[in-house]
């Protein structure tokens, strides 16, 4: 007979934090319909394919989605089986420890003996990963039901990503006594590493020991109460005002843009992460991306004997390894012709372009500070 306290499904919740700006993704992305919301290799979006890989996991009803006021009504268009009051806007960002501390209070309203996943939008599982995903999920759940511990979904660096947080493996957790061993391997997290320079991602690519901080949390309502509590007093304050008015979404909306302008900006790996002891990581045996930039959407798009990559129907002399994407209906595409660039990314959308060298891609956020102070550009925002 299966352990009487093995959680049932209506125990498991899933938060997707779907607030991103839209910006490492500009022109194809705005401020009103950033990356998450995208489409960009089928006709399903990043965060559609989101709720799909949980939803053998979770009821539906208890997927909540926090997003900002800007992407909420795009957010329940896309998602229209959700509940509409499981998407909830933030009314201005403050990155995602309070993000967290509100989910926290969503789910506690609804079960306090709840075990939540905290989960990215606008993260690739390729189809053929997805039931290690899920199995993953699913064991870090039930470990995370039965004891204190948070744990984080680690991925094994197959580069030296300067653009990620690491973690440090520390001893492996023994099987479970007196029930069948994990599938998933589980470590105790040893140390949380904030993004390295190149010299430093490169030795912990080699290291062996190391995983790349994907952002995806699991952990049980009292755990996380108790984590605020202890680390974070103001948001474990706040979390406990919303958590009365959580089933009263016009209450806590009112509540919210109260709170919010108040609250720390401060991520849940610097808030609470770094100082708890009680933080286990299991082993991302799977293949995912974040695709952080222009430039990594080139691992996923087929390439000529040059390495250009595209999608639409570009035609190139003298030119290699360019990224070209034409984001335009098929109906209004006309020829791209590229002459003699190299390492170069060209967006073409119904109303703009962005023409740039792979290199100068991390300086996205500037040029979308530069536009948004044009008045007669703005609106490409």
């Amino acid at each position: 007979m299966p352990p009487k306290n093995k959680p049932s499904n209506k125990d498991r919740f899933a938060v997707i934090l779907a607030g991103g700006k839209g910006e490492r993704f500009w022109p194809l992305s705005r401020e009103a319909h950033p990356k998450q919301l995208l489409a960009l290799f089928d006709k399903k979006s990043f965060l559609q394919h989101t709720i799909e890989r949980i939803k053998p996991l979770v009821p539906i009803k208890n997927i909540f989605i926090i997003t900002n006021e800007t992407q909420a009504s795009a957010v329940r268009k896309q998602l229209p089986k959700l509940p509409r009051e499981n998407v909830v806007a933030e009314p201005c960002g403050r990155n995602t420890c309070p993000a967290v501390s509100l989910a926290a209070a969503l789910v506690g309203a609804r079960n306090p003996a709840g075990t939540m996943a905290i989960l990215p939008a606008d993260h690739l599982i390729p189809k053929k990963s997805e039931k290690k995903f899920q199995k993953i999920l699913e064991e870090s759940y039930d470990l995370a039901n039965r004891g204190q511990a948070i744990v984080t979904i680690g991925i094994k660096p197959t580069a030296p990503e300067t653009g990620y947080g690491y973690i440090k493996l520390g001893d492996k957790l023994p099987p479970p006594k007196g029930r069948k061993p994990y599938k998933s391997r589980f470590h105790i997290a040893k140390k949380f590493v904030e993004k390295p320079n190149y010299h430093k991602a490169t030795q912990y690519l080699n290291d062996g020991s190391f995983r790349w901080n994907a952002g995806m949390f699991v952990f049980s309502f009292g755990t996380i109460k108790e984590s605020l509590l202890k680390h974070q007093k103001n948001l474990h304050k706040a979390c406990e005002q919303w958590f009365k008015i959580a089933d009263q979404p016009l209450k806590l909306n009112r509540r919210l843009k109260k709170d919010y302008p108040k609250l720390d900006n401060i991520s849940f790996d610097y808030g609470i992460m770094e100082h708890a002891k009680n933080t286990l990581i299991v082993d991302g045996d799977f293949e995912w991306d974040d695709l952080g930039s222009w430039p990594a959407l080139s691992r996923h798009l087929k390439s000529d004997s040059e390495g250009n990559c595209s999608e639409g129907d570009p035609v190139y002399v003298d030119a290699a390894r360019n990224i070209v994407f034409d984001g335009r209906l098929k109906k209004n595409r006309k020829p791209i012709a590229i002459v003699g660039l190299r390492d170069c990314v060209i967006v073409q959308t119904e109303d703009t372009a962005l023409f740039a060298h792979k290199k100068a891609t991390s300086k996205m956020r500037d040029l979308i500070v530069k536009i948004a102070r044009s008045k007669s550009h703005k609106h490409l925002i």
